[in-house]
């Protein structure tokens, strides 16, 4: 008993204590899809189907159009000027600087074609609408469209929080976190957060658990356009911030020295 008592005894305990109370993080617990195989063999995993995105007013959409002119229809592809740089998504700095805005209506302006209705369209059944007024003016059209603006929203618990704006549809939630790199150690990865809009303009918000591969067969595991991603903070990272953590060690070793005191006198 005495040896716990002596300089050397209360430093080595002061430290282990320390070290239990700052090791809060639970490894296990930073890990996805837990309840996947461990096993090195391929295994099958169910994963959701993806559904088309619906053009809706305000969206900007590029739409190209080729021919065997080239120079046919630069009067139409002139307008889609693309993203604003040469970056990737995972800058999140990516914004559409030109294209061609669906206006409250649903309908796109075209040169030459005049205005098409293409809200409430996929971008397959906006190509064939627009292939149909093509053919009128042009020869053996080839029709591209593609949105500009797809953009969702990464917060919370992330390295690299931000709007992202990627230049393709079929987004799911794990791309998303990629492009925000990836959640950070205090980040609850049972309790992600998706908020979004649907067609009727009501909020809905889903909690999704990264650590279960049920996710992955999710209605909302491919991301829709606007979607917001909150990841909370861990019990954990509450602790930190408030400063609790160092008044308990404060409060612990005041204890202990007061202990230890005491019975040095007796």
């Amino acid at each position: 008993m005495k040896n716990i008592f002596s300089p050397k005894g209360v430093l080595i305990t002061a430290l282990v204590a320390l070290s239990m109370l700052s090791s809060c993080v639970n490894t296990k617990r930073l890990k996805y899809f837990q309840d996947l195989p461990q096993s090195a063999q391929a295994s099958d995993v169910d994963i959701a189907a993806y559904s088309d995105t619906f053009i809706q007013p305000d969206d900007i959409l590029a739409i190209n159009i080729n021919t065997v002119d080239p120079t046919a229809t630069n009067s139409i592809n002139s307008r889609n000027g693309g993203f604003a740089n040469a970056g990737t998504p995972q800058s999140g700095m990516i914004t559409p600087v030109s294209g061609y805005l669906v206006d409250k209506m649903g309908f796109v302006d075209v040169p030459v074609l005049g205005k098409i209705k293409l809200g409430g369209l996929t971008t397959l059944k906006a190509r064939e609408t627009i292939a149909i007024e093509a053919v009128k003016s042009f020869k053996n059209p080839v029709v591209d469209v593609r949105f500009l603006n797809f953009k969702i929203t990464v917060i919370g618990e992330v390295n690299r929080p931000a709007s992202y704006v990627v230049p393709n549809e079929q987004v799911s939630l794990l791309d998303a976190i990629g492009y925000a790199g990836d959640l950070t150690v205090y980040g609850q990865r049972e309790n992600v957060l998706l908020i979004r809009k649907d067609a009727a303009g009501k909020n809905i918000t889903v909690k999704l658990d990264l650590t279960k591969k049920a996710t992955l067969n999710s209605p909302y595991f491919y991301l829709k356009q606007n979607d917001v991603i909150y990841v909370e903070p861990n019990k954990t990272k509450v602790l930190n911030n408030d400063n609790n953590l160092i008044k308990y060690i404060t409060a612990g070793a005041t204890i202990f020295t007061a202990i230890v005191l005491g019975i040095r006198y007796l």
